[in-house]
């Protein structure tokens, strides 16, 4: 059989995903990557310890949550999970702001 069947797709990307022309129609949005950073906090001992510095972290611009692994008898690795760096400064700030501070070394 020769006949061909007129389907009245007239548009070429209105056809199936086999058979529609390929198109480069896709927006190019740049993907952001999530971050974490770690630091390490000195002084907290306890959940309102750990609820004080979380509060006052997830105040921050473009933080989307803190999470912390308490150790009573040290530092306490903090991770703050944001879309882009935060300012070092700012998180500084924030943690003093709660009533601790950052230990020296770096996490």
């Amino acid at each position: 059989m020769t006949d061909r069947i007129e389907l009245g797709l007239k548009d070429a990307n209105a056809g199936c995903a086999c058979c529609a022309a390929p198109s480069n129609t896709e927006a190019s949005t740049p993907v952001m990557t999530p971050v974490s950073e770690d630091v390490l906090v000195t002084g907290m001992t306890c959940s309102h310890c750990v609820s004080s510095v979380s509060d006052e972290l997830s105040a921050l611009d473009g933080v989307a949550s803190v999470t912390v692994d308490l150790n009573t008898g040290g530092p306490s690795r903090v991770t703050i999970h944001s879309a882009s760096p935060v300012d070092p400064a700012a998180v500084r700030a924030a943690v003093e702001e709660a009533g601790y501070s950052l230990a020296t070394g770096h996490a």
